[in-house]
């Protein structure tokens, strides 16, 4: 699928701080129903964790429309920390493009965690080849039963979709 026009996918800018957060914090109210924590979480809230947290321990990418900040991705070395597409722009192939940017950042593969009941992310990382490789409880405060992912290139010569599933 090919990048939505005018659709960029570049590093955060420190005056685009402040709009992801915001962004980030709505496509949170809508994906988490099933955590309360995170539905109690105010703006202020996530800009400290976004910055504290986030920021220091990640490199930051955002996807931009030309108007807005539409998703970003946070990648810790091969770890996907967090990828978020505002509700509105889903399905449009912005979680894609950030994905690609993350196989090219660390093409010898990436790993991530997601809740077991996000049903729409688990769905998007299959279909982009990643792996269930552990279920587990997520850490404190949430304590949600979670999914670790890997994906990694695809050896010469074999191909994925001849692969047993486990």
């Amino acid at each position: 699928m090919p990048i939505p026009a005018p659709l960029s996918i570049r590093p955060l800018r420190d005056d685009e701080i402040d709009e992801t957060v915001r962004m980030w914090h709505a496509t949170k109210r809508v994906a988490y129903p099933y955590l309360p924590l995170e539905q109690s979480r105010t703006v202020e809230d996530d800009d400290g964790f976004f910055r504290r947290f986030i920021l220091p321990r990640n490199q930051v990418w955002v996807a931009h429309d030309g108007e807005a900040v539409v998703g970003f991705l946070a990648l810790g070395g091969s770890y996907i920390d967090r990828l978020y597409i505002h509700p509105d722009h889903q399905r449009r192939g912005v979680g894609t493009a950030l994905m690609r940017k993350a196989m090219e950042l660390s093409p010898a593969g990436l790993q991530l965690h997601t809740h077991q009941e996000n049903a729409q992310a688990r769905a998007f990382y299959e279909k982009h080849g990643f792996r269930a490789v552990k279920f587990g409880i997520s850490p404190p405060p949430e304590s949600a039963p979670d999914i670790e992912y890997h994906w990694g290139p695809s050896p010469p010569g074999l191909d994925p979709s001849t692969e047993p599933h486990t």
